[in-house]
């Protein structure tokens, strides 16, 4: 049952979640050879086609925010863990970025093609911005009209989400309450503005795709928030669950599997939930704070803090239950990790999160920490991704590094394209996507 193992990702293609180690693949949905990775790790979590609908699906994608599993996982081995943006070593291309306000989004990659989204602020000018993924020729860049919801308060700006791709249409969200989808060639298919703005800084959420449907966390103040389906073709409303209990977040649900059924785990202002995405009923709940962070999910539990810096409880639960499960499937709680708006991740036995310039690394069973280290010059707002290899990447256009996880900090490369940025990157076919302030980066072997 998932939840009770932490599986491999490398099978992480088509299907639900499985134990890849039992000898069932989820890729071919028969027998196949154990897809085990590395002892030390304990395997990977493995799952994307709940993420979009399979016809779409295509090998090599990074489709949203924290990539095909929204867990920050990669299936690919053989990543480069070096570069250089001095000596241009692994650097294949580097492309021009526009001048832009609080450019939080982060690149997506998919069916051949890198989107950014980027905005003005005053007024609100919104932009999808696409580029050839081979070569990083620009292909075209269309304006998405503004909505209604003037920001006051400048400080997230109007890009702040990441938009999501199904390998046909391209899905953005901006920070003026409008949701839109283009097609691969930059022509805007729908476009809908919320109706309830109480939004405080910015919106902060990004779109996850789920079948047919693009969804969107809308949490936000005065018992206005809601989670919304979108129809993916049309953009109607399929679906609209109000939230009234909960207030403003700017986290993304995660998607996954528990029972063989799939959830958005949701960092509420109040709780960390598991959501129904065909409804989106709550279906349990374990009282917490985690409306900042993306929650991580592996080895039967799922971790969620606030995001906020220190003194916000981190706390770990076990996702199986029902109801309020706060008394029941609390696994433990901590007010020693730290945190910040990054993300944490889940690999083999530890939990990595990233604060205050330094790099925790802790006991996934217990809550215990077993180091706490430097990442000099890293911006700790990087959320980080994982290979089967083991090896975690906080990369940025900036300072980056590469480690090996386990219980000793081992560093494997410190990096710098010197073009600091916080946006989270995207990986496809053997490359890594980096979006800097001026520029867009491919990394990759040369």
């Amino acid at each position: 049952m998932i939840g009770e193992f932490t599986p491999s990702v490398s099978c992480a293609t088509a299907g639900l979640v499985r134990p890849c180690g039992s000898g069932w693949c989820i890729r071919h949905g028969r027998a196949s050879r154990p897809c085990h990775t590395g002892s030390f790790l304990g395997l990977f979590l493995a799952a994307t086609s709940l993420l979009v609908a399979p016809a779409r699906s295509l090998a090599g994608d990074w489709p949203q925010w924290r990539g095909p599993t929204t867990l920050g996982y990669t299936g690919e081995k053989g990543l480069p863990v070096r570069w250089d943006g001095k000596t241009g070593e692994n650097v294949l291309w580097k492309a021009e970025m526009p001048k832009c306000h609080n450019p939080f989004s982060s690149p997506i990659v998919s069916n051949g093609r890198v989107f950014v989204m980027w905005s003005l602020a005053q007024p609100p000018e919104h932009h999808l911005t696409c580029y050839d993924k081979a070569d990083g020729k620009k292909l075209w860049d269309t304006v998405v009209p503004p909505g209604k919801f003037i920001l006051t308060d400048l400080r997230g700006g109007y890009g702040a989400p990441t938009p999501c791709a199904d390998g046909e249409r391209v899905y953005v969200v901006f920070g003026s309450a409008v949701v839109a989808a283009l097609d691969f060639g930059g022509k805007l298919l729908w476009r809908k503005e919320l109706q309830k703005i109480n939004f405080d800084v910015a919106m902060g959420s990004s779109p996850v795709l789920f079948k047919d449907t693009v969804v969107y966390l809308a949490d936000q103040n005065q018992k206005t928030s809601s989670l919304i389906a979108f129809d993916t073709k049309t953009g109607e409303v399929k679906w609209e669950a109000l939230r009234p209990d909960v207030g403003f977040a700017h986290t993304t649900p995660a998607l996954v599997a528990i029972k063989g059924h799939p959830q958005f785990i949701i960092g509420a202002s109040n709780a960390i939930q598991g959501v129904d995405p065909t409804s989106g009923k709550v279906l349990w709940w374990c009282k917490n704070n985690g409306d900042t962070s993306s929650p991580a999910f592996g080895g039967g539990l799922v971790y969620n803090d606030s995001g906020r810096g220190s003194g916000n409880l981190g706390a770990a639960v076990d996702p199986t239950g029902a109801g309020d499960v706060t008394a029941t499937h609390l696994k433990w709680k901590s007010d020693a990790i730290r945190n910040d708006l990054g993300s944490p991740i889940i690999v083999g036995e530890y939990l990595y999160r990233l604060a205050s310039k330094n790099l925790q690394c802790i006991k996934l069973a217990t809550g215990d920490i077993v180091y706490g280290e430097p990442l000099e010059g890293l911006h700790t707002w990087v959320s980080p991704i994982a290979t089967p290899e083991g090896n975690v990447y906080y990369a940025t256009a900036g300072r980056s590094y590469v480690i090996k996880a386990g219980p000793k900090l081992e560093v494997l490369a410190k990096n710098d394209l010197g073009d600091q940025h916080f946006s989270m990157p995207a990986v496809s076919d053997g490359r890594i996507y980096l979006r800097g302030t001026r520029s867009l980066f491919c990394v990759g072997a040369k």
